[in-house]
């Protein structure tokens, strides 16, 4: 089967560098679908969050965000790979993930996330983070790349977010950021989650 292939490819990869950047990951059809399947007056501006509440802070972060749910069958179909990644992951690692949580994300001409990693201090609740672009036609020029870092800083990929790229990473290992985006940008961020 195609995604136990993937799946085995992925895994393998977090266990020996932390990460795996895949081109050309799912159907070749569902990036466009999934765009597709977005309503631009449901997204909210993102919050950042290192305590027990959230807040908007355009100095740290400026994209819009709106939760996947599985209304829409493109949605449905990305969900139920990410579901069958946790099964695997699960079965493989023994991570013990929960759930997993998605939003899609937008950014306008100017938007960035800087560096930042997706646990906090403290707290273990996000254990791997996926990134899946929908941007057909984008290149280095357009900006909006996702630079991954290690611990100490060091830039380990520039990721062009072009549609159907998948970026797996261990959320706790690998400090990014997005740089500003020169034209619409569109991602779905998620997160494979230990909460119990």
């Amino acid at each position: 089967m195609l995604n136990n292939t993937l799946y085995e490819t992925i895994t393998a990869s977090l266990v020996q560098d932390g990460y795996i950047i895949i081109k050309d990951a799912l159907s070749p059809t569902l990036a466009q679908e999934l765009l597709l399947s977005l309503d631009e007056t449901h997204f909210k501006k993102a919050g950042i969050s290192s305590s027990s509440h959230k807040h908007i802070d355009t100095n740290k972060r400026r994209d819009k965000i709106c939760w996947l749910d599985d209304t829409h069958k493109a949605q449905t179909e990305f969900l139920l790979f990410c579901k069958g990644l946790q099964e695997y992951l699960n079965r493989t690692l023994y991570l013990g993930l929960s759930y997993y949580e998605a939003h899609f994300a937008i950014y306008n001409e100017g938007d960035f996330y800087e560096k930042h990693l997706d646990t906090f201090k403290g707290k273990k609740n996000r254990v791997v983070t996926t990134v899946y672009y929908l941007n057909e036609n984008f290149t280095k020029e357009d900006g909006g790349a996702l630079h991954i870092y290690n611990n100490e800083g060091k830039l380990l990929q520039s990721v062009i977010p072009t549609a159907n790229t998948l970026v797996v990473f261990l959320s706790e290992q690998f400090p990014h950021e997005v740089l500003p985006a020169k034209k619409k940008r569109h991602s779905i961020a998620g997160w494979f989650r230990v909460d119990r």
